[in-house]
Formats: structure tokens, sequence, C-alpha cells
């Protein structure tokens, strides 16, 4: 039993979560919505400050659709209100964070940051081919 305290500029938002995040640039346009599909950038560091992933260095942005619990829950609440062309630096707390356990790759609950680049905002919908086949369409 110890507690943590994350120690942030005035100019970080707290979230009543216990999510902080600073905007290093707001975009333009809207924020994301359920079911929208956005695609974005992230270089994601530990917090010892070691980095553990970037779409940069991977070579292609991420897509993802908002609201279908496919994010770390912290992740997902700090690109909720982007909007397009905006840079954020998120730190998330351990209990927004992803799950532990053998079937990840997370041994340990810790704070992440991720420095996240939002590059669209996408509609997306159903289509039905043949009456057996459907598939996602985001344009």
């Amino acid at each position: 039993g110890f507690e943590v305290k994350v120690v942030a500029s005035d100019k970080y938002v707290k979230r009543d979560s216990g999510l902080f995040y600073l905007d290093i640039e707001v975009g333009k346009g809207e924020i994301p919505k359920d079911g929208q599909q956005v695609t974005f950038h992230y270089v994601g560091y530990n917090e010892s400050g070691r980095r553990i992933d970037s779409t940069y260095l991977q070579g292609a942005p991420a897509k993802i659709r908002v609201g279908t619990n496919a994010l770390v829950p912290g992740f997902e609440e700090g690109i909720r209100n982007m909007r397009p062309g905006g840079r954020r630096r998120i730190i998330i707390p351990p209990e927004l964070g992803p799950p532990v356990g053998p079937s990840t790759f997370f041994s340990s609950k810790q704070f992440e940051v991720f420095d996240v680049e939002l590059l669209s905002v996408q509609n997306c919908e159903r289509r039905t081919i043949l009456a057996f086949y459907s598939d996602l369409v985001c344009n």
C-alpha cells in the first residue's frame, strides 16, 4: 500500500476519472461519436518514459471505431473530445489502462502516456451483400 500522485502542470486537464490530458494543438471539425471510425497516430510510453509502441514506426496510422470497447478505456476517453488535426498528450492512470494477465503482454498496472495526433473522423455504415454477407464501410 502506497499512494501515487501525478504531478502535472496547471495546463493539463484532470478528468474525474483520474485521466490527464494536454492539448498541444486543437484541431478543427466535429468530435467523434459512437460508431464513427477515428484514424490517428500515436506514440505510447510507460511510466518510466520508455517507448512501448508507435504507429509512426509501424508506418501506418491506427483506425478504430469509437464506442465499441476496442480501445483501452483511458485511451478512448482521452481521444473522445479531440478534433481532426488535434495533437494531445494523454496520461492514463492504471485503473483506466489495459487488462493485466497471461493473455496480454501487460504484467502490471502502471501509468501510460500517449502522444496522439487525430487525423480524421469518418462515418460508418453496414452494407449487406446477397442477404448473407455484410461488411462495414467507413468514409
